[in-house]
């Protein structure tokens, strides 16, 4: 169904992170390009308040925001104020007490899932008694697809992340040069990638929280720097390694998508999500599953600049094509709330 199908007038009401890097801030400027009129609720504020609180409630009361009950009532103020359609994205401070009065209303919602609401860092059990309220669950990782189902939530699709066209372009002129960048944070699961590269004699540019941590990846942070300065950087990197978060039960990350469109040559973690995005080895990313394989085609790629030059074209062909931004995304998602979701589970999806 395309968004033509929808009514002349579609009122949303958005709620997520207002940062230029998240999701939330992405559809939000995909309803500006669409002339889709909107009220946006920004997430963080449901965490503002007395600092020893707001660590108790973290820390102690399962990832509490402490102005839950206040950002969940300006949920329902909002929806009441003409609003056909509630999305929310990722672990979204509204209550289940809202989003049922929500329902109420008539107003249709939905949640675009962007972690895994079931890793430790995440889990939070106020959360995940809200999802089912939802009419529609939307997931970038299949791996909670069973589960979201097995928890209740009425209907569940796939929708992978995708990127942002005004933000995730390349660069016209590069930025500091590096034989393989990577930005994100110093997962352990990350660290031996990252260390086996060091160690190699690759010059490694990271940036990202908590690099300075570890004395193998400490000579190679570059600190955190702007969403708006990293086309810079990956057009001055040879290489750009793409790795998904085990901790999220991640197939493929938001940097899968920007990266490839800020035509990057990626050297990416073999994952089945991976290799349907971009199709088969060589197609437009070179994959690696062990540290040895990864090794062994980085310097491949480092010694071969045509062929480098070749696969940054191919990913960013693939990616920039059609379909993969997040206004289709957003269009995607209205498409699905307008067919007013019956309260059901999909067997496939």
């Amino acid at each position: 169904m395309r968004l033509s199908a929808l009514p002349e007038m579609v009122n949303v009401v958005l709620a997520g992170m207002a940062g230029v890097e998240h999701v939330g801030a992405h559809l939000q400027d995909a309803a500006s390009r669409l002339g889709i009129p909107l009220t946006f609720l920004n997430t963080e504020e449901a965490y503002e308040g007395n600092f020893v609180k707001r660590k108790f409630d973290w820390h102690f009361r399962g990832h509490l925001p402490t102005r839950l009950g206040w950002f969940s009532d300006r949920a329902i103020t909002a929806c009441q104020e003409g609003a056909a359609y509630l999305i929310t994205t990722g672990l979204a401070p509204v209550e289940r007490r809202a989003l049922r009065e929500i329902r109420k209303i008539g107003v249709t919602s939905a949640n675009f899932l962007t972690d895994d609401p079931w890793s430790k860092s995440h889990r939070a059990p106020w959360f995940l008694k809200a999802l089912p309220e939802y009419d529609i669950v939307f997931t970038p990782r299949r791996a909670n697809i069973a589960d979201l189902q097995a928890a209740g939530c009425r209907s569940v699709e796939y929708l992978p992340f995708a990127y942002a066209e005004d933000l995730h372009v390349p660069a016209t002129r590069p930025a500091t040069a590096c034989d393989v960048f990577f930005a994100g944070g110093a997962d352990s699961d990350r660290l031996p990638w990252i260390a086996a590269l060091i160690r190699a004699g690759m010059d490694v540019g990271l940036y990202g929280g908590y690099w300075t941590g570890y004395g193998e990846t400490r000579r190679c942070a570059r600190g955190f720097v702007s969403p708006r300065q990293l086309n810079g950087l990956v057009a001055g990197a040879r290489l750009c390694l793409c790795l998904v978060r085990k901790a999220n039960r991640d197939g493929h990350a938001m940097r899968s998508f920007e990266l490839a469109a800020m035509k990057a040559c990626m050297l990416v973690e073999r994952t089945a999500e991976h290799l349907c995005l971009f199709g088969t080895e060589g197609e437009s990313v070179v994959y690696f599953t062990t540290t040895a394989e990864m090794l062994e085609k980085a310097h491949w790629l480092l010694s071969d600049p045509t062929e480098r030059k070749r696969l940054a074209e191919s990913a960013y062909r693939r990616i920039t094509g059609g379909g993969q931004t997040y206004t289709d995304r957003l269009q995607h998602m209205l498409s699905k709330l307008n067919l007013k979701v019956l309260p059901r589970k999909l067997d496939t999806v």
